[in-house]
This record gives C-alpha cells, structure tokens and sequence, in this order.
C-alpha cells in the first residue's frame, strides 16, 4: 500500500474526476477527505467509500468561499494530524458562449470557482505540505493549451490553473513540494 496513512484532500471529490480520485487514494491506503457543497451527497459518499474499506471522511465547503477552504484545511489537519496532497478538483464548464454573451459578473464568478478556488486551495495547504514534503495536484483542461470554441471564459480559468501550477513547482521544488 504505497499511499497508506497519507491523507489527501479532494474538492470536487463526490462526483466525476475527484471522486475516482478518492477512490483510488483510498485503495492504494490513503485517507481521504472529500469536500463538495451538497452534504447530503457528500455524506452518502462518505459512507459509500467506508463500506468499501476506505478511510474516507466528508467536509462540506464552497470553494469559492476562503472561509470554507481555511476551514477544510484545519479541519483535516485537526483530525489526521497532517496533510499530504491537496488535489483542487472542484470547478464547472458553463454552456457554451462567445465572449460577448457571457458578462462580466458571470466571468468573474467562474474564475472565483476556476481559479481563485485553485489558488486557496495551493496557498493554504502549502505550509501543511512542505512538513509532509507532499504534493498539489490541480486538475485542469487539454482546452488550456488547445482551445474551444465558445468557452473563452472556462478556457482562461484553466490556462491560469496551468500558469499557477508551473510557477509553484519552481517556487516549493527546494522545499521537496511536487
């Protein structure tokens, strides 16, 4: 079990991508936390993944909200003692539309879940991942590098995801932070 006793995080971990991400941390021994908005799901969640023998606990957060990510690092490190990866996993792809049917508040509302949800994610967990020397994982797009048509707005939040990542290798390499 190459991951036992590690604890990663998981937003967006209830569904889709990050929930088979807690699914395969749990089965290579890892504990996980998975943090989503819905509680009745994320519970269900929970309970589903304990039944098949993973360490798994939910904590309900709005990414968006710096309050909820504070408290869903502290929680975790409260109740595992430490934390290991930190896997920025929640985000949305809205409907297709061109730059000039999208507004303004409806951009800047995607990149606060998109990015600035990335970016709270990495800056919190960051002083818990360099006692850990652990790792951030932060799920982005193909469409950062290639575009799509009709998505300028979703395209910019994961080009920026992409940016983020590569400047923070550089900057936690010299601490053992992947």
């Amino acid at each position: 079990m190459k991951l036992k006793d590690r604890v990663a995080i998981i937003t967006g971990g209830t569904k889709g991508i990050g929930l088979g991400c807690a699914r395969v941390f749990g089965k290579h021994g890892g504990k996980v936390v998975i943090a989503a908005r819905d509680e009745a799901n994320g519970k269900k969640i929970e309970e589903e993944l304990q039944k098949s023998g993973i360490d798994a606990f939910f904590i309900p957060c709005d990414v968006s909200k710096e309050e909820d990510m504070v408290g869903l690092i502290e929680t975790t490190v409260e109740k595992y003692g430490r934390l290991d990866c930190m896997v920025n996993n929640a985000g949305w792809h809205p409907p297709a539309l061109t730059i000039d049917q999208i507004s303004v508040e409806d951009f800047e509302n995607l990149v606060r879940l998109n990015l600035t949800s990335t970016f709270m994610g990495c800056k919190f967990s960051i002083p818990h991942l360099k006692k850990s020397r652990g790792n951030i994982i932060n799920m982005s797009s193909e469409v950062a590098n290639i575009g799509q048509t009709s998505a300028a707005s979703y395209v910019s939040t994961k080009a920026g995801q992409i940016g983020m990542t590569k400047a923070l290798a550089l900057d936690l390499a010299a601490d053992g932070v992947r």
